[in-house]
């Protein structure tokens, strides 16, 4: 699976607006990384027989404060016999936009893209914890302190104002569900029963950011109400369409 190249026909995310403005001073019902070490992004699939390992791996990585990480399951393998049950068809454009910006045309699963600059096979541990070491050397990568307070009925972003910002970076909110078990019928991983961990469910656009002060405030129910248990945000360096350095990220339990 891991050598396969394929031809994507992936629709863009399609991320809905959200109203931005200035969160209310209230008492945080849970806590958010605020200066992670690294993000990883795990491209999986429930039709690829590779990946398993790699989700494994996923689920103990996330039990790192340090790691923010997130598995973004693709659709291009439902042809060989199995729709992934949790698939968005815009994880399959992302990966191939970083692809693209890296210049090395790597498309496969199971990947994992490092604080949006390295790739590396999703089952090597030492080579994600390589990958997080290298890419913390990066101007501006996780250098951006966010912090996010969550209530019961309202998530809180602040964004701090900084100096040296890119050209062009977006905020990202990604609704997570921590853990989803699936019984696949079919395919590659016909009988087996997988666990897939920090699943994203959506990717939502909270607005772009040129190194002002920003803040935005989300209806907890429009992360539940797609099966979010957690949140996570992301300011990225780049567009969709060519996606950079991670500058800032946190995460946080809505349960």
């Amino acid at each position: 699976m891991n050598s396969r190249r394929v031809a994507l026909r992936i629709a863009l995310i399609a991320p809905a607006a959200i109203a931005s403005g200035l969160a209310a001073v209230v008492m945080s019902s849970a806590v958010a990384i605020a200066e992670p070490r690294g993000v990883v992004e795990l491209f999986t699939s429930q039709g690829c027989s590779s990946c398993p390992p790699a989700d494994k791996l996923a689920g103990e990585l996330a039990h790192d404060p340090s790691l923010i990480v997130m598995s973004l399951p693709i659709d291009y393998w439902d042809y060989l016999g199995w729709k992934d049950t949790l698939a968005l068809p815009g994880h399959g454009k992302r990966q191939r936009a970083y692809s693209k910006v890296r210049g090395d045309r790597e498309v496969y699963t199971p990947q994992v893209v490092v604080n949006g600059v390295a790739q590396s096979l999703g089952s090597d541990k030492a080579a994600i914890e390589n990958a997080v070491a290298q890419t913390r050397k990066q101007d501006g990568t996780l250098s951006l302190p966010l912090s996010m307070s969550v209530t019961t009925d309202n998530i809180s972003i602040t964004i701090p104002a900084a100096n040296g910002a890119p050209e062009k970076a977006e905020v990202w909110l990604c609704p997570i569900t921590k853990d989803v078990t699936v019984q696949v019928g079919k395919g590659e991983n016909t009988g087996h029963s997988l666990t897939y961990h920090n699943v994203v469910r959506r990717w939502v656009k909270l607005g772009d950011w040129n190194g002002a002060a920003r803040s935005f405030t989300v209806p907890v129910h429009d992360v539940t109400a797609v099966g979010g248990d957690a949140v996570a945000v992301v300011v990225q360096a780049g567009t969709k369409d060519a996606p950079g350095n991670m500058l800032g990220a946190t995460l946080a339990d809505l349960k």
